[in-house]
């Protein structure tokens, strides 16, 4: 029977880091995946937050993925009310669209 070590959990979020990473850099045009990418790379850290935790016996790295967590859902409701706005006035989520913003 094979144990999961350290080494399975950090390669895991090392893998889901930087398919966020690769898909922030990869598709600049739609501002839904973009917030996906963030929230995956977010996810990502939590893993190796729970991962360390769990491996130290130690409560401190799953109470930071709760704070995480809820700035997370913060930025996922505050990201989908801009991108709800932003459709009503330009019927386009397209970030090149977006320029116009520009102070």
């Amino acid at each position: 029977m094979m144990t999961l070590t350290l080494g399975h959990f950090l390669s895991l979020g090392a893998i889901l880091f930087a398919l966020s990473v690769v898909g922030i850099f990869l598709n600049r045009k739609n501002l839904i995946v973009l917030l996906m990418a963030i929230e995956l790379m977010l996810l990502a850290v939590n893993m190796n937050f729970v991962a360390f935790a769990h491996y130290l016996g130690d409560l401190h790295g799953q109470i930071f993925v709760f704070f995480i967590l809820t700035v997370a859902a913060a930025e996922s409701a505050i990201g989908l009310a801009i991108l709800v706005l932003l459709f009503r006035n330009r019927s386009s989520i397209n970030v090149d669209e977006l320029n116009t913003l520009k102070g």
